[in-house]
């Protein structure tokens, strides 16, 4: 059991960092499984009830595929368009929303993990320790 979190944990934070000699974005075993701050942000992906436009697996309903758009977006583009919103698109904004805001860092984590394919399915689990 070690063995095998200790290779997820490798394969996973190698390929999921911010950039060189930088603490991983997120890490993900199985799958499923995830560090605390990404478990963060998919609470707060829950709480903020994005399912009802982006789908409840990130893959688009009346707002666009977040697996798809997270490919392109850069932190920048994602954290603008969560607090302002794209009115003119139907997205609201969320820049009043402490919760959205406080954990914005975290809901980039969970969702950049979909969108890399290193969080395979929307529900997650923390990972046991």
């Amino acid at each position: 059991m070690l063995r095998k979190l200790l290779l997820g944990v490798a394969l996973f934070a190698a390929g999921a960092s911010y950039g060189q000699n930088q603490t991983p974005l997120y890490t993900v075993v199985d799958g499923y499984k995830v560090d605390p701050f990404t478990m963060k942000g998919f609470r707060t992906w829950r709480a903020a009830a994005c399912d009802r436009c982006h789908g409840a697996n990130q893959e688009g309903m009346v707002g666009p595929s977040l697996v798809n758009s997270l490919k392109v977006l850069t932190k920048e583009e994602f954290v603008k368009t969560v607090r302002d919103g794209r009115l003119d698109k139907g997205m609201q904004s969320f820049g009043s929303s402490q919760q959205v805001m406080d954990n914005i860092d975290a809901l980039y984590a969970y969702l950049k993990g979909r969108s890399d394919g290193a969080i395979t399915r929307a529900k997650v689990e923390p990972i046991p320790q």
